[in-house]
């Protein structure tokens, strides 16, 4: 009798932990925004690659796992799914038998684990230090998304201001604009869970 009762108490004391499904869809998130790279679209004569409708929702993951479960889960949320968004193209270029430059490798990386970190500092000093208001939220992802940028055109386009640059850079921030403020409002709703950042 006392045993069932160990028993009983040890399955409640287990909690499951689903984390590694949020990890595991923030990487095939960052595989799908490497695939739709080379699909584009025109929008008042500037070509934007579909991923611009998808990079907010990689934020939005890596701040879901950290008000869910803890710091340390997003940090190996964003380190996998960092190395996947380097591993993913070399494997499709070696399959494909093209080239791929370090610049473009380095440049992607970069962007992505720097905005990431920067995201995930800010984000952490809203939960912990305000009431997480809606507006800080929403600034929050678009000042990642601008740092994305700017790493990926200091490393990758190593500053050459292309033809249509700023119309297509600014028009890519007013898409994400609309994107991130349902985005901001989802993330706000979203319950914070029993962890300690």
């Amino acid at each position: 009798m006392a045993t069932s009762a160990k028993k009983k108490k040890k399955k409640d004391e287990i909690i499951y932990n689903d984390c590694w499904m949020y990890i595991l869809l923030l990487t095939t998130l960052v595989i799908l925004i490497e695939s739709l790279k080379s699909y584009n679209f025109k929008i008042f004569g500037v070509y934007l690659t579909y991923s611009v409708f998808l990079l907010p929702l990689v934020y939005f993951l890596a701040n879901y796992i950290t008000k869910k479960y803890d710091y340390k889960k997003t940090i190996a949320a964003i380190s996998i799914s960092g190395v996947i968004s380097v591993c993913f193209p070399v494997v499709m270029a070696f399959a494909m038998g093209k080239t791929i430059t370090l610049s473009s490798l380095s440049g992607e990386f970069c962007a992505y684990v720097t905005s990431q970190f920067v995201n995930l500092t800010i984000y952490i000093f809203l939960l912990n230090n305000t009431k997480s208001p809606r507006i800080m939220i929403f600034l929050n992802y678009m000042f990642a998304l601008i740092v994305y940028y700017m790493f990926y055109t200091l490393i990758y386009l190593n500053l050459i201001v292309l033809d249509n640059f700023w119309e297509g850079y600014l028009l890519t921030l007013v898409i994400q604009f609309i994107i991130c403020i349902p985005v901001a409002l989802i993330d706000k709703a979203v319950k914070r869970g029993n962890i300690k950042n």
